[in-house]
């Protein structure tokens, strides 16, 4: 098989986001949807509320039989006024998310939020950006565009670079799933600005670069996120892609090879073994 039959169907897919959100060769996509990331455990509503016994319990028991301690937070926020239904809401919006009851968790984070008092921003903004979530992964990529832009506001008001960043790259996110991919690149320079050594930003960077065709711009990318996090398997699979798409078959190969290599039983493994299938053998020159 020629590299030329393989770069043509590579720069097809490449382009625009993918209806289905994941392309067809290519390595983690922008718009993946991930669940809300778990709470900050210095967060001031864990530490000093009062009903932080129940939702401890509450989270445990999620972490055995989240039906159970989805329905366990419905009776404690029917129940409850003021600082316990913020908790309650917390619980039930995270055992949602483990159900997969995307309408469910959206709902109850935004509950919790604005139950929260307006001085802890803090704690508004991380609701705030797991409501986001959870509205983009139910696929209302418009809604969460509209919760992220509040806790975003709120992140900033509260000083957090952690969650403004975290609110950023699902911003990112629900705008490529949208087609607005050039618009993404605003939250996600903001993410690689006020969190430069973290990997995730500048991998979604490098992949939202390949998608529009910019590939210098994504190599670079996908270098700083292997510089960051060099076992990544995820960062292997894009930087091989992009390799591959600029006529790099050697570096693609070497780049999907570490992929292997370092995770041979992963998924990641078996998609870089399919990648490396594709393009075939290796050819040796002619002396």
């Amino acid at each position: 098989m020629s590299l030329l039959s393989v770069l043509t169907p590579l720069l097809l897919m490449q382009v625009g986001p993918n209806p289905n959100g994941v392309d067809a060769m290519a390595a983690p996509d922008i718009t993946r949807n991930r669940p809300p990331r778990p709470s900050d455990p210095s967060d001031p509503l864990k530490l000093n509320n009062p009903n932080a016994a129940w939702l401890a319990q509450c989270l445990q028991q999620m972490e055995s039989d989240p039906a159970r301690a989805h329905s366990q937070a419905q009776i404690k926020r029917s129940q409850a006024l003021g600082a316990e239904k913020v908790v309650a809401n917390h619980c039930l919006g995270l055992a949602s998310t483990e159900l997969g009851l995307w309408d469910d968790a959206r709902e109850a984070f935004i509950s919790a939020r604005d139950a929260t008092p307006a001085e802890q921003q803090r704690a508004r903004a991380r609701f705030g950006a797991m409501a986001g979530n959870a509205a983009l992964a139910g696929g209302d990529a418009e809604g969460a565009l509209a919760l992220l832009a509040t806790a975003r506001t709120d992140a900033e008001s509260a000083s957090s670079a952690t969650l403004q960043v975290i609110a950023a790259l699902d911003t990112a996110r629900a705008l490529v799933s949208l087609g607005r991919g050039e618009e993404a690149l605003v939250p996600l320079d903001t993410a690689t600005t006020l969190a430069p050594m973290e990997s995730e930003g500048w991998l979604l960077k490098a992949t939202l670069y390949r998608r529009l065709e910019r590939l210098g711009d994504a190599q670079a990318a996908v270098e700083q996120a292997a510089a960051i996090a060099p076992l990544d398997v995820e960062i292997g699979l894009e930087a091989g892609v992009i390799a591959i798409l600029g006529g790099r078959e050697d570096a693609a190969r070497q780049s999907w090879q570490s992929v292997i290599d370092t995770q041979p039983d992963s998924l990641a493994a078996q998609t870089a073994k399919s990648y490396l299938a594709q393009i075939g053998p290796a050819t040796t020159a002619a002396p």
